[in-house]
């Protein structure tokens, strides 16, 4: 496992001007030998042919009168960008797929809706109004009224019916199609962009270089913004390690006794910082060089240690990236049950189950996102893993997590309810895994990824009413038996209504099956389901009793019959 470890700041107004030269001048042959690299490989790759005689390290190495440290670690750097942007346009094509679909149902509902219109429109210039059987708009009496979800809108004749909501409506609708098909065209040609073409990157940021024409700081001082440009540039460099050297890098030497860290730049200045101290692993550091200078095998046994400077304008910070083993004392033991967590928006739901998949007792932890900035929601995050760390230590249990991509659940309903984007928006799933994660490792508590399929649909439905806990306990309980190998059968009353091609299938597929049959009927319904009252059932809506559901519910599930006949 890697870590970096930060030091602490070292002014350079404490350090010799030949010091903060060298460093500077370092940085920027580095940076620009970086830059260099990354953009031979890119405009290589779109014109096919190479553009050099030597190969990529020579090249680099006596363009910028580098040594082969330098020169290869600036060359990994760039290699990791284009891996980097690489993965980043796999992610970028499957979200654009995932709303161009989107898009294609708006399509098709707006189409369906404007033909609506336009047919209750033909039948107005025919003389003889007519309506869709299932469409908002009716005729009642003398009245023409449109029924929305939270209101009935009422139209007294034909005329202002026809000439103030059928013509406003068919325009809009049809301008609406118009920008949809606008959008799915822009989407296939930015899929195509991204298959096709290999993307530049902007060293220093694309925001910061359109500053220089967009804020008006900048605008009237372009030196001031060319100064903020070459400090985002070249401010940065990372020297990789090699297993091989003596202390772990052939460029940075740490003295772990004298806390004395020494390199020698391009120029052959020898640098010596004194008081280099790491606040927050100086322990684990000096283990790192000191294991590794008494290595005697270093070819088969050593580990690199890796150096990254960075300038923050009136200081640096020297970094320190070295492999640190897992925790030895790290409980991976499920012999007595399992923490199971469930990640949402505002809360986390937490489930104690023992070694036989019984619940012991389930609760969540609540907490507040809204309006928050970037750094207040890492921060309430954070605390919250403590306290989960801290309630899993306490029962001395492993905690099971969902390995979940949130990625495309975020583009995926663009057309949805905005208020649930607005929430799934913020949903900062990634940040809440890395926290629990970061603090388990460090207090030896081990984490388990499940598969999330249909943990909340087999808890809502199999659990919730059965234990009298929410659906988001209820899935964290689910989680956590699926961490201990139990295997979520259909309760046996439901086998009866599986079509024959789903009956054999994996009980995943049973799942989702029911799970489907069962989406529209309200969550607080299913706290009166009934799966034990009887052995077989005729149809959905006889698992709840009489009053559990509305009637369109009711009529909904009650077409879902069984394949078999009830004795």
């Amino acid at each position: 496992m890697r870590k970096t470890y930060f030091s602490t700041r070292v002014y350079k107004n404490m350090l010799p001007e030949k010091y903060n030269d060298s460093i500077s001048h370092t940085l920027l042959l580095f940076s620009r030998s970086k830059h260099f690299a990354f953009q031979t490989q890119v405009l290589e790759k779109r014109s096919n042919e190479s553009r050099r005689k030597k190969s990529l390290h020579l090249t680099v190495k006596e363009r910028f009168q580098l040594n082969d440290h330098y020169a290869g670690s600036a060359i990994q750097e760039a290699n990791a960008l284009i891996q980097s942007q690489n993965e980043l346009r796999k992610m970028y094509i499957e979200n654009k797929e995932v709303q161009m679909t989107s898009v294609k149902k708006k399509i098709k509902s707006t189409r369906r809706h404007l033909t609506t219109l336009l047919k209750i429109k033909q039948s107005f210039v025919n003389g003889n109004p007519k309506f869709n059987q299932n469409s908002r708009e009716q005729q009642v009496g003398h009245f023409f009224v449109v029924k929305f979800y939270k209101k009935t809108d009422i139209y007294y004749h034909a005329y202002q019916f026809e000439h103030d909501y059928l013509d406003v409506q068919i325009a809009h609708f049809k301008n609406r199609l118009g920008r949809l098909k606008f959008r799915l065209d822009r989407l296939q040609k930015q899929v195509k962009s991204l298959k096709h073409n290999s993307n530049s990157v902007v060293f220093g940021t694309k925001k910061l270089f359109k500053a220089q024409h967009t804020i008006e700081n900048y605008q009237n001082d372009h030196q001031q913004w060319r100064k903020d440009w070459e400090q985002a540039r070249y401010h940065q460099m990372t020297i990789s390690g090699r297993k091989d050297a003596k202390v772990g890098n052939f460029v940075f030497c740490y003295i772990p006794g004298k806390q004395k860290l020494q390199f020698i730049t391009p120029d052959g200045t020898k640098i010596e910082i004194d008081n280099l101290v790491f606040p927050y692993g100086q322990e684990q550091v000096d283990h790192s060089i000191e294991t590794q200078m008494s290595c005697k095998n270093k070819k088969k046994y050593g580990k690199p240690i890796a150096w990254s400077v960075e300038d923050h304008g009136d200081y640096y910070i020297f970094k320190c990236i070295v492999d640190v083993p897992e925790n030895p004392q790290k409980n991976f033991s499920r012999a007595d049950g399992l923490l199971g967590l469930d990640l949402n928006i505002d809360h986390i739901a937490w489930s104690n189950i023992n070694a036989k998949g019984q619940l012991i007792k389930s609760g969540v932890f609540s907490f507040d996102l809204e309006g928050k900035t970037s750094e207040q929601i890492t921060k309430v995050i954070e605390n919250k893993a403590v306290v989960i760390v801290d309630l899993a230590m306490k029962l001395n249990k492993p905690i099971a997590l969902e390995k979940l991509n949130t990625t495309q659940s975020k583009v995926s309903h663009p057309y949805g309810n905005r208020k649930a984007n607005k929430m799934m928006s913020q949903f900062a799933y990634n940040k809440m895994i890395s926290a629990i994660k970061n603090r388990a490792e460090k207090m030896g508590v081990a984490v388990f990824d499940v598969n999330p399929a249909y943990t909340s649909q087999i808890g809502k439905i199999k659990y919730m009413k059965r234990l009298g806990i929410s659906i988001h306990q209820a899935a964290s309980y689910v989680i956590a038996r699926r961490a201990m190998g139990f295997k979520e059968t259909l309760p046996p009353v439901l086998h009866s209504l599986l079509p024959e091609k789903i009956a054999g299938l994996h009980h995943w597929a049973q799942w989702k099956w029911v799970s489907s049959c069962l989406s529209y009927v309200r969550k607080h319904s299913f706290y009166r389901i009934e799966l034990s009252a009887c052995d077989k059932i005729d149809s959905l809506n006889q698992l709840f009793p009489q009053g559990a559901l509305s009637d369109l519910e009711a009529k909904g599930l009650s077409k879902v019959r069984s394949r078999k006949p009830i004795a």
